[in-house]
C-alpha cells in the first residue's frame, strides 16, 4: 500500500545546517524540500547554478535577492523562477522556527 508523506512533517526547530532532502529524481529534474532555521548565504556570496530552478516557499518566511533587483520578501505559498546562470542569494529565513522551501531543480 503507497503511504502519502507530509512536506511539513518531521521539521527541526534549529539546525547547524540547512537540511536537503530529495524527493524525486527523473532525467532533466530533481525536487528537494530544503529546510532553513535561521539560515543565508554568505555575506558576499553570491550562489549561482546552471539550471533552472523554481522555488515555493510552503511555511515560515525568507529574504532573496537576484543581483540586480530589488529584495525580495517570501511568505507560504510565494513562488519564484531562478534562471539558469542566475546570481542571487538568500539574505535571511526566519530564527524562530523552520522555513520550507519546495525547489524543483531543470535540467
Amino acid at each position: 500500500m503507497t503511504m502519502p508523506s507530509n512536506l511539513l512533517s518531521d521539521l527541526p526547530a534549529h539546525l547547524a545546517e540547512e537540511r536537503f532532502d530529495l524527493l524525486l529524481r527523473r532525467p532533466g529534474a530533481r525536487l528537494e524540500r530544503i529546510v532553513s532555521t535561521g539560515h543565508a548565504t554568505s555575506p558576499g556570496q553570491w550562489l549561482s547554478q546552471d539550471h533552472e530552478e523554481w522555488v515555493l516557499l510552503l511555511h515560515g518566511a525568507a529574504g532573496l535577492t537576484l543581483e540586480g533587483e530589488p529584495a525580495l520578501a517570501l511568505g507560504p505559498g510565494d513562488w519564484l523562477l531562478i534562471p539558469a546562470a542566475r546570481r542571487h542569494r538568500v539574505d535571511w529565513t526566519c530564527a524562530d522556527g523552520p522555513t520550507v522551501w519546495l525547489a524543483l531543480h531543470l535540467a
